[in-house]
């Protein structure tokens, strides 16, 4: 608007100049020039002021009201799938973990990113608890090493820990097949004994312990063998299948090794009982909170008058696989040594998070020990 005044009273002076001149046809058309320059200089400066205005467009969307975008951490956690800004570097520890009814709440647990629950002997189930992505102040109590326990660990290239052993584990272990610490060597140093409880059910060990033990074995500690696992982004992704929120395994007629998993849609967490009781972290006072649950269908065979057990690890079988609240059925395979979930020929993809991978006996089967309701 200034601009325009201004050019108003330029005007005014060049026309009486003119009219001084005495140059009157010439003061026609010098008018109309004069008259077009006000008119485009006021209106440049009303389009200059309309662009002031106006927020900064990109790629079709304004600035001010584009939302902010999900931010994907770099690394991925081998065995959960969980992201961090730090690369996941520390070798995997396998700790056998006592399951009998008087070594539970046990510690430790809720830190594992996956729990392996098998039969040691009759329908008592041990634990097999990995640790990769962060290792707990204090694991336990620590129970005997199977050979199988063994094996397992061998397949994922991981550090071992037991408190003593069964005669063809304990052969195992001479032998090297692993790198371990046991109990049996280091009772009252590595590991320590618990007040509150008896043995066999009060051995513990620190992390700090294990991370000793291996420095004392020398044992390496960084990863190296990836694992043939695959994770969706979210529990969102899962495609909807047979719905699944209770679930319930029975290993044997007891009670005690009863357990039921019931799923939170708000947490798209699965919590888990055993034998009506809460499984927590000793610790933490943690409730176990898993994004997957497993069953692996494996062959056993009953080897000894203690009913110890052999397992098959390595033909595979059927499983189902519940995650999101739905179940799948699916196969599994000993990929490179570590037990596999497939689904058409290629791993099922998991939910980030912690996995209870249950191995159950192909007598009485799936179809028996295992059952869901909506």
């Amino acid at each position: 608007m200034v601009f325009c005044i201004r050019n108003m009273k330029r005007l005014t002076n060049t026309i009486c100049s003119l009219q001084l001149g005495g140059f009157w046809e010439m003061k026609k058309w010098l008018f109309m020039i004069v008259l077009l320059l006000i008119v485009a200089g006021c209106s440049k400066d009303k389009e200059e002021q309309v662009d002031a205005e106006e927020p900064i467009i990109t790629d079709g969307k304004s600035e001010e009201n584009s939302p902010d975008e999900e931010v994907v951490l770099p690394y991925a956690a081998p065995f959960s799938g969980e992201r961090s800004e730090e690369e996941f570097t520390n070798r995997p520890v396998l700790v056998t973990v006592n399951n009998h009814p008087k070594a539970r709440p046990q510690s430790g647990l809720a830190s594992a990113d996956i729990v392996y629950e098998m039969v040691a002997e009759g329908n008592i189930t041990r634990l097999l608890a990995l640790y990769q992505s962060e290792l707990p102040s204090q694991i336990g109590p620590v129970r005997s090493a199977r050979d199988y326990f063994v094996n397992i660990a061998k397949g994922l290239d991981a550090f071992y820990v037991a408190h003593g052993y069964s005669p063809d584990a304990k052969l195992m272990l001479r032998n090297g097949e692993v790198d371990h610490i046991n109990g049996m060597q280091y009772d009252g140093s590595l590991f320590i004994r618990s007040n509150d409880r008896v043995a066999p059910h009060n051995s513990y060990i620190t992390g700090e312990h294990v991370l000793e033990g291996m420095e004392k074995e020398g044992a390496r500690t960084t990863i190296e063998k990836v694992p043939s696992l695959d994770f969706y982004s979210s529990a969102k992704d899962v495609p909807l299948s047979d719905l699944a929120s209770i679930i319930e395994v029975r290993y044997g007629s007891s009670e005690d090794f009863h357990h039921m998993y019931s799923y939170d849609t708000l947490t798209q967490q699965y919590s888990r009982t055993s034998g009506g009781t809460i499984t927590l972290d000793n610790e933490s006072q943690e409730e176990i909170s898993l994004a997957n649950v497993l069953f692996l269908e494996v062959v056993h065979q009953t080897i000894d008058k203690a009913g110890r057990q052999q397992l098959d690890l390595s033909s595979g079988g059927k499983g189902y696989l519940f995650q999101a609240g739905v179940m799948k059925e699916i196969e599994w395979q000993q990929v490179n040594g570590v037990l596999v979930p497939m689904e058409n020929g290629q791993p099922a993809k998991l939910v980030p998070g912690k996995s209870w991978v249950h191995l159950v006996k192909t007598n009485p089967g799936l179809d028996q020990m295992v059952t869901f309701t909506p």
